[in-house]
């Protein structure tokens, strides 16, 4: 069972990610998991943090001369800005006495935190509450894709909404153009309307949410299974996707806008075998979006995420204090105007977490190349019975 596990504060030390579960004799470097994490930090409308901290994942644990043992793979990412945080996050006591954050931000997990921990102080929720995480998911799923690119399967993202911005999205995706622009968008003129936009929110001392789409291509037919409501792959893509921060929202395929449509419409018809241009069993549409009765059926895998504007407010909010209960202006330190370019770049990675832990599920194997062997002759099996080798 591939399972994963992350550590750390946001002004703490630094992130730890243990991952459990990978085939032995995968190639991976630091280099490679880098890629996705320079992804993560850039994007138009980002704060300050991003200039600070310059990620990258050390591996420390389970490779060796370029390739994993089979052995738990560990992972550390230094946090720079600790260097002006010491004594706030200090391991051990604190000398002097450290100023407590008392003042509520809402849309965060300050007072609900603080409530169920019996806090008088929100920073311990703050720190570990605070997407700095989602850095550690980023590496991890970055090591789930190396996992899943020796099965034929790449991951896509790009941005469709910023605020009331929609991007007018082509039919075939430039995405070179898409890793190119300030706001991840296929849409250039959209695109330059979300960073006006990013612009006037920040003039405004406000934020922007929005709405991201990641694909993952050549995903194996098979994953998930219809048999326990805990083992549909929508089902378990859908938990991983909301539990990003600030997700409000998980479509899959044509999502909501399938439920204003007929059924004739909606769902994808299978083409009969003279029109298969690549694998048996292609489909006219991808309405679905490459999951049918919690199982992926052979095409993309298709979501779409909605971010609600990040809560942390420049021009604060009015709020009330935890110590007192009075009116107060919510705690401010610093924040993002737009995080939504860089959401698609965090969902990819959570999407390769679940696909890679489906396939390990279906195919097995203690090596990568069993895990290969195994998916190979599941493959040769997929066909229609007369051309099964």
């Amino acid at each position: 069972m591939l399972r994963f596990l992350t550590a750390g504060e946001s002004h703490g030390k630094g992130l730890i990610m243990v991952i459990e579960g990978m085939p032995a004799d995968l190639a991976l470097t630091e280099d490679e998991i880098a890629v996705d994490l320079r992804r993560r930090q850039g994007g138009y409308g980002r704060g300050r943090r991003q200039k600070i901290e310059q990620d990258r994942a050390e591996i420390i644990a389970g490779v060796r001369h370029g390739r994993t043992l089979g052995s738990p793979i560990a992972l550390s990412i230094e946090n720079r800005d600790w260097v002006n945080w010491t004594e706030v996050m200090s391991v051990g006591a604190a000398e002097g006495e450290v100023e407590r954050v008392t003042r509520l931000r809402p849309g965060h997990a300050d007072l609900a935190g603080t409530l169920k921990y019996d806090f008088d102080d929100v920073r311990p929720v703050l720190e570990r509450a605070s997407a700095r995480e989602t850095a550690a998911r980023v590496a991890v799923g970055a090591v789930c894709k190396r996992l899943l690119a020796e099965l034929g399967v790449s991951f896509r993202s790009h941005t469709v909404r910023i605020g009331a911005v929609e991007a007018v999205v082509p039919a075939d995706i430039d995405w070179a153009a898409v890793e190119a622009s300030p706001v991840r968008c296929a849409d250039a003129a959209g695109a330059q309307r979300m960073v006006e936009a990013i612009d006037a929110a920040r003039d405004a001392g406000d934020t922007l949410g929005g709405v991201v789409e990641g694909r993952a291509e050549g995903v194996p037919v098979g994953l998930g299974s219809h048999v326990h409501w805990d083992r549909k792959i929508d089902g378990r893509l859908a938990q991983a996707l909301m539990s990003i921060h600030s997700v409000k929202g998980v479509e899959i395929g044509a999502g909501f806008t399938a439920t204003r449509l007929t059924g004739s419409q909606v769902h994808d018809v299978i083409l009969p075998r003279e029109r298969w241009t690549g694998r048996p069993w292609a489909r006219a549409t991808n309405h679905a979006g490459g999951t049918e009765g919690g199982i992926t059926d052979g095409q993309d895998v298709v979501v779409r995420v909605g971010l609600k504007p990040i809560a942390t407010l420049p021009r604060s909010l009015p709020s009330a204090d935890l110590a007192t209960g009075e009116e107060i202006p919510a705690h401010y330190e610093r924040s993002d105007v737009c995080v939504v370019p860089a959401a698609g770049v965090i969902v990819e990675a959570m999407m390769a977490i679940v696909l890679a832990q489906a396939a390990l599920e279906k195919f097995g194997g203690d090596n990568i190349r069993e895990t290969v062997r195994n998916f190979r002759a599941f493959e040769a099996t997929t066909g229609p019975r007369d051309l099964r080798e």
